[in-house]
């Protein structure tokens, strides 16, 4: 047994390394390693890990989603890290799926200088992938919670199902500018599963 456990941390380091230096080609090596990937996607703790939080040279890329009345797109944004004196680092700022979203200006055209930013912790995000097809989630966010202007904006993301897959609707209220945006994407039951992996990725 305990040869067994040897030769499994040592197949499965191995196989770290390779998805770190991105050598691993073979299929077989990604379909034996879902949970590794996930894991090397998200560890911090590597020698591969940068204080801007980029993790082996990977580049991460959003996801768009166009629809008649709004755009929006799903970026993930790496943690940033602080150099310890020791060597270590620490967490300067954690990471989020950057959500924005863009108001259309007529047919395929969105105006991405008014668009609004929707930043989803780790928590949201793990509310967000355990989401079956009939479920519904909403988050509220106040920007300035922890200073003097608490309270002066809210934003509200509301994920709901229907028959075709999903409502995503963003609302912001600034009580500073007068002004209330709303808006709304539907989303096919196929672009929420493209949601979904590239959050769990």
């Amino acid at each position: 047994m305990m040869k067994l456990s040897r030769s499994l941390l040592s197949s499965r380091s191995q196989l770290s390394e390779k998805l770190l230096a991105g050598e691993a080609n073979y299929v077989r090596d990604g379909l034996k390693s879902h949970v590794l990937i996930s894991q090397a996607g998200m560890s911090t703790t590597g020698h591969d890990v940068s204080a801007k939080g980029s993790l082996g040279g990977r580049i991460f890329a959003p996801y768009y989603v166009y629809k008649g009345k709004a755009a929006f797109s799903v970026d993930p944004v790496l943690p940033t890290f602080m150099k310890l004196d020791s060597g270590d680092l620490k967490v300067k700022r954690k990471g989020v799926i950057l959500l924005t979203f863009a108001p259309a200006i007529g047919e395929r055209k969105y105006d991405w200088a008014k668009k609004q930013h929707f930043a989803l912790s780790p928590t949201e995000v793990g509310s967000l992938l355990t989401m079956g097809p009939r479920d519904s989630s909403e988050f509220f966010h106040d920007p300035a919670m922890l200073s003097s202007n608490a309270g002066q904006m809210r934003k509200s993301l509301s994920i709901k199902a229907n028959a075709d897959g999903f409502f995503i609707s963003l609302n912001v209220a600034n009580n500073i500018l007068k002004t209330n945006e709303r808006f709304v994407v539907p989303v096919s039951t196929a672009e929420f599963a493209v949601m979904k992996t590239a959050c769990s990725v």
